[in-house]
């Protein structure tokens, strides 16, 4: 039964074991994004906040949480991003949900592809270079959100990565022994703010990827999941079911690791704060190298094409 209104509950929570009926959950949900975001300082009063959007239960979720909390605060203003990869048989779905989403609550949304930016779509991309699509997509999109972020005036960049999302980053950084990288994670990310690099949040932080599907279906956000055909076979997935499976045998073990991880953080952020930023020779975009990673893979599709040229 719910533990608030005796009704019949449609979740338990892992961490409490406390079980919720849909509309309880519902309250439950959006007062922890709300604390989340006032806890860790995550919006400033004034803030142009641009949701990177992919139409899927995680950002769409995240989106409508933001929406109706700039309607009780009329001075915050949100935007929607959507990047299309170009991935056949599932970024052409999930932009449907989007857009119908965006224009049944009245947002702006944004759409730039990677065909038109870059002149490949992901799937031509694959074929012609043997990369990792994911390690492709990620740069790519990282690339692009921040640059057209930017360009729309945001002073934050906010995503749907949550609980679960953060464990697996921080488990893939131990395990290739990346702490520099993990000391760029947390509710904001970044170890310092750098001129033309907008600062990324995750009001989701805090809540797992259950209890987010679970909000998106009883709000009815989507249609039907669709998986991105790239995702199968990747080091996240391994990471994913590795802690799923510790999860089900120990139930509470990803807050766990969440709350460990945040008391490490600030002397993670410390041992790094004197990160450098450059910025790229060929872009002018922010980066850590000469060359950032995107202008890396556009100059190998380049040497491809001409390779392919002399054939």
């Amino acid at each position: 039964m719910c533990k608030f209104c005796k009704t019949n509950p449609v979740i338990t929570l892992t961490n409490s074991k406390i079980s919720l009926c849909s509309s309880c959950f519902i309250k439950y949900f959006e007062k922890k994004v709300f604390r989340t975001i006032r806890k860790f300082k995550l919006i400033n009063k004034g803030d142009i906040i641009v949701v990177g959007v992919s139409g899927g239960k995680d950002s769409l979720t995240i989106l409508n949480i933001l929406n109706k909390l700039s309607e009780t605060k009329r001075d915050l203003k949100i935007k929607a991003v959507l990047i299309d990869e170009g991935i056949k048989g599932y970024r052409n779905i999930t932009i449907k949900d989007a857009q119908k989403f965006c224009k049944e609550k009245k947002i702006p949304l944004y759409i730039y592809s990677f065909k038109k930016e870059f002149g490949y779509t992901l799937d031509e991309m694959v074929k012609k270079l043997k990369l990792n699509p994911c390690i492709i997509c990620g740069i790519l999109r990282r690339y692009l959100l921040n640059k057209k972020s930017r360009l729309l005036g945001a002073k934050k960049l906010a995503t749907g990565h949550h609980l679960d999302d953060e464990t697996q980053s921080i488990l893939m950084n131990q395990f290739k022994n990346n702490l520099e990288l993990s000391a760029r994670l947390g509710p904001i990310t970044g170890v310092a703010r750098f001129k033309n690099f907008i600062p990324r949040i995750k009001p989701l932080y805090l809540l797992t990827e259950k209890e987010t599907a679970t909000y998106a279906f009883l709000k009815k956000f989507n249609n039907k999941y669709v998986e991105c055909p790239y995702s199968q076979d990747c080091f996240r997935n391994d990471i994913r079911d590795f802690l799923n499976d510790f999860e089900n045998k120990y139930p509470g073990s990803k807050h766990g690791l969440i709350f460990s991880f945040l008391s490490v953080l600030p002397l993670l952020k410390e041992k790094y704060k004197e990160e450098k930023v450059k910025y790229c020779k060929s872009c002018k975009e922010p980066c850590a190298k000469e060359i950032c990673n995107a202008c890396e893979i556009l100059k190998k599709l380049t040497f491809k094409e001409k390779d392919y040229s002399y054939e």
